[in-house]
């Protein structure tokens, strides 16, 4: 069985929902990446989104497009990423995630990228400007490769391509939160919580169900867990965490809040 596949079976008989962390690879070092995800680890996180940085992140708030720019400043290129990805499959098994843009997978090749990925350990990738019309080629090479295609929708995607979205992802679907680009909003909005709803109304619970996009603290994971989600996604706070704590304290910082958005997870305390 996939990983990602196995892991949401492995949480649902433990009453638990997924937490997913997102953090930007060489950011700010291959060090601190290392260190980052030691500690999400230690603190109970059960998927890792991998960001490969790119130099026009459309969806991408302040905080992500900062994180990309200083990786791609030191050096990250997809010799490095794999490297990294290498160095965190000795030590682990957790689902990892790829999550970056079309273009880098079309310039080197979608068959040799997915393969190059595959080997290295990712176990599906996120491309927030795939359209569903233009991925046949992509769709057909990753599952070839056994690869997880995870797509997005958002509050506003009409119901029937929100099925035609959620048939062409596997792993899970990834239900972009608000309006814009990533990073730490306040307030959770009403939209939000009906979309939630909605689509896992229309999936059925054929496919589960995250929620990314202006997550940041364990408030926020509790009450999106209570509406609906499958998983939950948190990104720019880590980043942000990342950013402002030496690198001696970077694995303790990190486990401590992994662990506060974990706990909220577990629907046994609800």
């Amino acid at each position: 069985m996939a990983r990602i596949k196995e892991k949401f079976s492995e949480l649902e008989a433990k009453n638990q929902k997924a937490l997913i962390s997102y953090i930007m690879a060489g950011f700010p070092s291959d060090k601190a990446t290392l260190s980052t995800v030691r500690g999400l680890i230690k603190g109970g996180v059960d998927i890792i989104e991998l960001g490969f940085p790119f130099s026009d992140p459309l969806a991408d708030g302040p905080v992500i497009q900062n994180a990309s720019t200083i990786s791609l400043e030191r050096g990250t290129k997809i010799k490095k990423f794999f490297e990294i990805v290498k160095k965190i499959r000795k030590e682990t098994d957790i689902p990892l995630v790829l999550m970056t843009y079309t273009n880098i997978l079309y310039h080197v090749g979608y068959s040799k990228f997915i393969s190059d990925a595959k080997k290295a350990g990712i176990d599906g990738f996120i491309l927030p400007d795939m359209s569903i019309e233009e991925s046949k080629e992509y769709l057909e090479v990753a599952k070839k490769n056994d690869a997880d295609t995870i797509f997005l929708v958002s509050p506003n995607t009409i119901k029937n391509r929100v099925q035609k979205i959620a048939n062409a992802s596997t792993g899970f679907l990834y239900l972009v939160a608000v309006y814009g680009t990533t990073g730490v909003k306040t307030g959770i909005k009403n939209y939000t919580l009906k979309a939630i709803k909605d689509v896992k109304k229309q999936t059925k619970g054929k496919i589960p169900v995250g929620i990314g996009f202006g997550v940041s603290t364990p408030e926020d994971v509790k009450r999106y867990i209570k509406a609906g989600a499958d998983a939950v996604i948190v990104g720019s706070a880590f980043l942000k965490l990342i950013e402002k704590t030496p690198q001696n304290k970077l694995e303790s910082k990190i486990q401590q809040f992994t662990k506060s958005l974990k706990k909220q997870t577990e629907l046994t305390n609800k």
